[in-house]
């Protein structure tokens, strides 16, 4: 495979897989390109996966071997939940695969969970450090309030067994934000945008408690009141879904730096 401009030359694949695939395609490079462009990707690893519109037992997710800040529609296998390619670029000797760990983990949530459009899998630092504390996340400022009630998953070391599907299934249970302990966060959503939005509000969260607690004052404790009706006033049926306002706004924002994830 050649490169040309810091990019590998892939076929494109527009007119060549449904309309709604190349949509959801366009959409999930977007996000790869968004998570880069706001510092949370992890160079090569980590995952976002997506459903196809109208298609069973598959979902889209990134080569194992490209940066986000590259990803582009295009570039996108598209995976069974067996996790083996079932569509999208030959990268040839370059053999790029699918990542074990992101097609365990992928694969548990969108077999079980068939309102979720999007999971989105990161290791910043912050959420990280945040994962690795005992208290987990904390309702300190009004942002971090939405994750009053989120779900935690222990630590079973590198996620490569289908052993450990059944465990992260049922401690995400209906929730969207799941911290998994001693290793990073993980979001899913009804669509991109959503998925996108839980992380990205996630991580100021994780930003501002780190902050809040290195400067070893005194925390302000909000009632439990006050914290319950803010939490409500983020669920679904109090407000419109997370992200179908910002995702519009955020393609543009791409589409002034760099449009070639739309390839």
């Amino acid at each position: 495979m050649q490169v040309k401009d810091g990019y590998l030359e892939i076929p494109s694949l527009k007119g060549k897989v449904s309309e709604a695939e190349w949509q959801a395609r366009v959409d999930l490079a977007a996000c790869y390109r968004l998570v880069a462009m706001y510092g949370l990707s992890d160079m090569i690893a980590n995952h976002i996966s997506a459903r196809i519109p109208g298609e069973e037992g598959v979902y889209l997710i990134n080569p194992y071997g490209m940066m986000y800040e590259e990803i582009t529609a295009s570039s996108l296998f598209k995976v069974d939940f067996s996790g083996k390619v079932v569509g999208g670029p030959d990268f040839g000797s370059l053999g790029y695969g699918v990542n074990r760990a992101g097609a365990v983990i992928h694969s548990a949530i969108h077999e079980a969970r068939h309102d979720v459009g999007c999971v989105l899998h990161t290791h910043s630092w912050a959420s990280m450090a945040v994962s690795s504390l005992e208290c987990g996340i904390l309702p300190l400022t009004q942002t971090a309030m939405r994750f009053l009630k989120v779900a935690y998953h222990d630590y079973e070391g590198v996620v490569l067994l289908d052993t450990e599907k059944a465990s992260l299934v049922k401690d995400l249970g209906t929730n969207n934000v799941l911290i998994l302990r001693n290793h990073g966060a993980l979001t899913a959503g009804a669509t991109i945008g959503e998925a996108f939005n839980w992380m990205h509000r996630l991580e100021l969260s994780c930003y501002a408690q780190l902050a809040s607690m290195a400067c070893n004052s005194p925390l302000v404790k909000v009632s439990e009141r006050v914290l319950e009706e803010t939490w409500n006033n983020y669920q679904a049926n109090t407000r419109r879904r997370f992200g179908d306002l910002e995702w519009p706004a955020l393609l543009r924002k791409l589409d002034r730096s760099d449009p070639t994830y739309k390839n």
